[in-house]
């Protein structure tokens, strides 16, 4: 058998094992969503057992994939899942009991009627997980699509092998496939997955490939959760406390290597207080990613997750030098590693490539104003970003940013705490997504509100 030949016999099995399994989760999806508390809350218990008991394998897996200090999975992916979980047995009972609602009088329902919204599952959900966060941003959607009572094909990123291994076999070891099953692969697997008559797509990635997701989701009609980015900016005044916002946007900036959708992308300070910023900010830098000997400290924060990824963000680097910009702190780059060293862009053009696109980097472009009017008009005219963090105890310049632009979330004067805090719901809006999770959103994210109504028998002439 030829190259091509045995090529195109392993994609035709790998086909018929998607439809075999896509079969099996499409007839079980009637009894999942009439499952009850009990049974979904079963399954979470497994899953929550199984994250436990994998614990320092996710540690192992994130290391290897993206070179993750130890610690950081441990605290960000592996707890925030666990807390997920808890969050949904702690709550699944009331956010399952359908919601009785008084009828409106003068309507043509009848007297004694009743009106009530139940919750019950999409159906089969397609989840593709993320290569940033590829852990946490497979396993935290599940919790919800479990809870709401669908059955869900899982695709882990290729771009976190050890990762998506990993997660094959902690939910291979939990779920039977007619209620949970892993797919590992590329691209191919992906546009595989996607043909299928699915019921909901839930993704977290690019814009770019979202943009695909859709297309693809609108043959079946499918409903969609889409999880992107876009520009995180913050935006600093001169009433907050300046050394405390650059080590805040410094943290946000450098946690996984800027690898992350709420980042901050860049930074609008006030003119006077800029130079005072990036003296903190590389201070805040030299302080908690560099040795005593001035070398970064790898184990301080994740590297590039590939050579690609960096030779991505050293051109847009290349490129607003050439543009006339210039550069505060080290802007090495370590390729054998695939590293870059924190940096910091002044006086960056507007029409730099690193103010077009998504950075998803440790490159911070500093911009300056002196108006609100100014960071106003600029944030209107690009696509609402997931999340704008704003460093002010002016509640005028708060309330004024508010109302004259838009982004998923904002925090005030922190970084992506609004993400953190469960009771809110969490998502983009535009170019940076759609739909909402985590908590009792995520429930309601996953499941379709039925209206239902029951009313006595009535006959003409009325």
């Amino acid at each position: 058998m030829s190259a091509v030949e045995d090529t195109a016999t392993s994609a035709a099995a790998a086909q018929q094992e998607i439809e075999r399994v896509f079969a099996l989760q499409r007839e079980h999806r009637w009894k999942a969503k009439n499952s009850d508390a009990a049974h979904r809350k079963a399954m979470l218990t497994r899953l929550k057992e199984s994250v436990i008991a994998h614990a320092d394998d996710a540690r192992d897996a994130l290391y290897a994939d993206l070179g993750k200090p130890p610690e950081e999975p441990m605290m960000a992916e592996v707890m925030t899942v666990l807390g997920d979980i808890e969050e949904a047995l702690a709550h699944l009972d009331e956010w399952m009991a359908p919601v009785d609602l008084d009828p409106t009088p003068g309507r043509l329902i009848s007297e004694g009627s009743k009106a009530r919204i139940q919750y019950e599952g999409r159906g089969v959900v397609l989840l593709f997980g993320p290569w940033n966060f590829p852990y946490q941003l497979v396993l935290a959607p599940l919790v919800p699509i479990i809870a709401a009572g669908n059955t869900a094909i899982v695709k882990p990123n290729e771009m976190a092998p050890a990762t998506s291994a990993l997660l094959a076999k902690i939910i291979g070891e939990t779920f039977e496939e007619h209620e949970v099953a892993v797919f590992e692969g590329g691209v191919d697997l992906a546009n595989a997955l996607l043909e299928l008559p699915i019921d909901h797509v839930f993704f977290t990635g690019s814009p770019k490939v979202a943009t695909t997701v859709m297309q693809a989701a609108a043959t079946h009609l499918a409903s969609v959760t889409l999880e992107l980015g876009g520009k995180c900016p913050a935006i600093i005044d001169e009433t907050t406390d300046l050394e405390a916002a650059a080590g805040q946007v410094a943290f946000g900036k450098h946690y996984n290597s800027g690898q992350i959708c709420l980042s901050p992308d860049h930074v609008w300070v006030k003119q006077e207080l800029r130079d005072a910023f990036v003296e903190h900010y590389l201070e805040w830098i030299q302080r908690n990613l560099y040795t005593a000997d001035g070398e970064l400290n790898r184990g301080a924060t994740a590297k590039m997750v590939d050579g690609r990824n960096l030779a991505r963000v050293k051109a847009y680097v290349d490129d607003a030098i050439t543009r006339g910009a210039t550069v505060a702190g080290p802007a090495a780059v370590h390729a054998d590693e695939e590293r870059i060293e924190p940096t910091v862009l002044l006086d960056v053009p507007l029409d730099a490539d690193v103010m077009r696109d998504e950075i998803f980097g440790p490159v911070l472009p500093v911009l300056t104003f002196n108006d609100v009017d100014d960071i106003a008009s600029y944030l209107q005219s690009g696509g609402k970003p997931l999340a704008m963090y704003i460093f002010s105890d002016d509640e005028t310049f708060v309330r004024t940013l508010l109302e004259r632009t838009s982004s998923g979330g904002v925090t005030v004067n922190g970084w992506a705490l609004h993400h953190s805090e469960p009771k809110l719901p969490f998502g983009g809006i535009g170019t940076s997504g759609s739909g909402r999770y985590h908590g009792h959103h995520g429930f309601k994210e996953l499941s379709h509100e039925r209206s239902v109504v029951v009313q006595p028998a009535i006959w003409p002439p009325y």
